[in-house]
């Protein structure tokens, strides 16, 4: 039975964590029709032509909601590898009829790709290790257009833009968009959240298959504003009464454990010369902190560890104004300066990778009063998809405010001058006008993702460079995305 028999799409492979020496692959359906095969396997081609597969049974398979029968998973860990390796994937079950089995009884339902990390960022002239970023995707009036978009770019794209791994930093799904929300029926809570996550993982499955990926959550993978619920939002009163708070939780958080897979905190290295933290600076947020003391105490440990320039990942910027609305990072005052602090005692440049705020675009500050001390390069890539309809008012075009940074209560929790921002409209991601009589009633940035390349002098030094991609226009002769930005972003990093 091949791919043109039946609909696949349903089924998902998605690889997550890779390492220079192993790769997790999240297999299976949250989509509610499927049924669990009586045997699947896994396949890993090496790069020799290799084949190294692994069984899955009936009984092993997992259910990603812990009160919702359907739907169901199995994360699959293959170890030995080598290091800066492309590898390939094969997701098959065998197919029964009344017991027995058919002729031609394998049935193909997902490939994947990725590579392997290396095991130090590549010399320049080679292909640089690269990272896509995105954030914000709603797969309304997607159309499958982020995905295509993305692997054009895996599988067709020159070496130097051409991503190795990829960081979503929240908000893959939008739980709280929609009336349906308002349901008080516990069951009709989770089937929702389901069906949501099964729609946004079939919509985005070119880019979950298509080398390793990280994921975050922000509040959109619960609701509005999360952990805080008094919200005016019409669609979210329904979260005032508890049971109803209780059960839409618990769902959206066994979606991020089980799903997205996120962590509260996760390291990584390349060799000596980059290190990378991603951390959720989400799910554990109190009126009190954004992440528990446990959590920043390892984060500021890694800064202080830092013996090359830093890649830190979260689900919201650093460089903004405080928001009246909203919480962000600023709102949590001793945290956010004790961070800030470790950043700027670690004595290497931070590359901050985060989304949330509907606009992209590059920022570079000083961290710190040493005039050559370590700088943050923040690059915020969101939206991959923008809302629809009603919905649609919740754009922005980039900010170039604050002008300064910190803000003036972190300089004096620090004992910091505030230093200049620099931004540069080259390296702002354009807008497009709306329509109120269309899907997109105001101004929004153009659906886009980042990709974030790294390289290295034979002295040591990490160069890096980034590109903006529109999503939504392809040209040439490879169908590629569109470049967002006249010319390539370059640092160079210490």
């Amino acid at each position: 039975m091949s791919n043109k028999d039946t609909n696949t799409s349903q089924w998902s492979l998605v690889v997550q964590r890779v390492t220079s020496e192993s790769v997790e692959v999240w297999v299976g359906t949250l989509f509610p029709t499927l049924k669990k095969p009586d045997i699947a396997r896994v396949e890993l081609i090496h790069p020799d032509g290799r084949k190294q597969t692994r069984r899955i049974t009936k009984d092993q398979w997992q259910q990603p909601f812990r009160k919702l029968n359907q739907r169901f998973f199995k994360v699959i860990k293959f170890n030995n590898l080598t290091p800066g390796k492309n590898y390939s994937l094969n997701f098959i079950r065998r197919v029964e009829a009344n017991g027995n089995v058919i002729p031609q009884s394998w049935q193909h339902l997902r490939s994947g790709a990725f590579s392997t990390l290396p095991n130090r960022v590549p010399l320049k002239g080679k292909k640089p290790f690269t990272i896509a970023l995105g954030s914000c995707f709603y797969n309304h009036r997607d159309g499958g257009r982020a995905a295509a978009a993305y692997k054009a770019l895996y599988q067709r794209g020159a070496d130097n833009v051409r991503p190795d791994i990829t960081f979503l930093t929240g908000d893959q799904v939008y739980l709280d968009i929609g009336f349906d929300s308002l349901s008080l029926v516990r069951d009709e809570i989770r089937q929702r959240i389901a069906d949501d996550y099964a729609l946004h993982w079939q919509a985005m499955g070119s880019i979950l298959c298509n080398g390793g990926t990280w994921m975050l959550p922000d509040d959109h993978e619960f609701w509005n504003d999360y952990p805080f619920y008094k919200s005016a939002i019409p669609q979210l009163q329904a979260l005032r009464l508890g049971y109803v708070r209780k059960t839409w939780d618990a769902a959206a958080t066994d979606a991020v454990n089980n799903i997205q897979r996120s962590k509260p905190f996760e390291t990584f290295n390349i060799g000596k010369d980059l290190s990378v933290c991603i951390a959720d600076l989400r799910s554990f947020r109190d009126e009190n902190g954004f992440t528990s003391t446990s959590v920043l105490n390892k984060i500021k440990k890694w800064a202080h560890e830092l013996r090359s320039p830093g890649i830190f990942v979260a689900p919201q910027p650093f460089i903004v104004e405080e928001n009246d609305t909203e919480k962000n990072l600023l709102s949590y005052k001793q945290q956010y300066a004790g961070l800030l602090q470790a950043f700027s005692v670690s004595g290497h440049d931070i590359v901050l990778m985060s989304g949330d705020v509907h606009f992209g675009r590059i920022a570079t500050t000083q961290l710190g009063n040493e005039a050559k001390g370590p700088r943050l390069i923040e690059i915020v890539a969101s939206p991959m998809s923008n809302l629809t309809y009603l919905n649609g008012i919740a754009t922005d075009k980039p900010k170039s405010k604050p002008i300064k940074f910190p803000a003036p209560e972190i300089c004096q929790l620090n004992n910091w001058k505030p230093a200049k921002v620099t931004y540069n409209k080259l390296f702002q991601v354009s807008t497009k006008k709306g329509n109120i009589f269309s899907a997109y009633p105001k101004i929004r940035t153009r659906e886009h993702f980042m990709t974030i390349s790294f390289s290295r002098n034979t002295t040591g030094t990490i160069n890096l460079s980034a590109n903006a991609w529109r999503i939504r226009e392809i040209k040439g002769p490879k169908m590629l995305p569109v470049k967002d930005f006249d010319r390539t972003f370059t640092f160079k990093l210490k």
